[in-house]
């Protein structure tokens, strides 16, 4: 039975993540330890304390959400809850991606701990120079979705899900688009609470500056398959894997299709590495026979 591993995006983050990792795995305290000394600030204390509004900001938020990821994956590991086939293939979820690398060895835990937290520096920063917003699409199809966002001159920037679907933009042209689409009859339509406009154009500074910082690390090929954000599709080459996490940061997060191609790839059961269960609640909108275990605290180790 072919596993994958999911990780989360943001969004997904809540106090207390990690804190009954690092309880009850000493693997897990380690990479906490680690990621302190790394970037010199407490992220275990807020993610497990707080505040909220220091845990939600990008910079704080990317790192603790990746940090989380790979330590119930040095968990799971340590626990020897892990097949002995280990998985086949892995997926992220926009900064989630990023995390799925690092577990497949394309990069260490440091390496993925200094990009994440660059890119969630440098995310803020596009989104402090810039008047952005988002809003959640509920129940319509991409074709209607994108002819609005044509419409409006903003972006669809996430697709979690059949009927889920997030566009991003210009805080102004967002909620014209978010009028419109209730005047065409367009029954939820959600403004969201965020700092800025996520994979959409308004992110070009990040993405821009994200190349530069990433040219001169070292990528190596995944040792499992592991699906790009961009394609929806499987992707290999450490060239390519860096153009895509560049591109990532201005383009459509295609979620629902990397899901369905890691079903098509021979997945049958998926493991969601993060606090909640987000994914594993996109996956049952997509499709509900897919099997997801959710490890959000050290307690769920049972289902291995």
């Amino acid at each position: 039975m072919a596993l994958a591993l999911l990780f989360a995006g943001q969004g997904a983050q809540k106090i207390g993540m990690g804190k009954s990792w690092c309880a009850g795995s000493v693997a897990a305290r380690a990479l906490y330890d680690e990621a302190n000394s790394l970037l010199g600030y407490d992220l275990k204390k807020i993610s497990f304390e707080g505040p909220e509004e220091a845990l939600t900001q990008t910079k704080v938020c990317q790192p603790a959400l990746f940090v989380h990821g790979m330590a119930v994956w040095r968990a799971l590991l340590a626990a020897g809850k892990v097949p002995e086939e280990g998985p086949r293939m892995a997926l992220g979820l926009s900064l989630g991606e990023i995390t799925a690398y690092c577990a497949a060895g394309v990069f260490d835990f440091s390496t993925g701990l200094r990009i994440v937290a660059e890119r969630g520096r440098l995310m803020q920063a596009a989104c402090e120079i810039s008047k952005g917003g988002m809003a959640a699409i509920i129940g319509e199809e991409r074709v209607t979705v994108e002819a609005l966002c044509r419409d409006f001159d903003i972006e669809a920037a996430n697709f979690n899900a059949p009927g889920q679907i997030i566009v991003s933009g210009e805080s102004a042209k967002v909620a014209e688009a978010v009028a419109a689409a209730k005047s065409r009859g367009m029954k939820k339509v959600i403004p969201l609470n965020v700092a800025g406009a996520y994979h959409s154009r308004l992110m070009e500074p990040a993405r821009e500056a994200l190349a530069n910082f990433l040219a001169p690390i070292e990528f190596a090929a995944p040792k499992f398959i592991v699906f790009s954000n961009t394609s929806g599709q499987a992707i290999g080459s450490p060239l390519a894997i860096k153009a895509a996490l560049v591109k990532q940061v201005v383009s459509s997060v295609l979620w629902e299709d990397c899901m369905r191609a890691a079903a098509a790839a021979g997945a049958a059961s998926f493991w969601e590495l993060g606090p909640g269960g987000v994914l594993a609640g996109l996956a049952r909108r997509t499709e509900k026979s897919w099997m997801v275990n959710s490890f959000a605290e050290f307690a769920d180790l049972s289902p291995a």
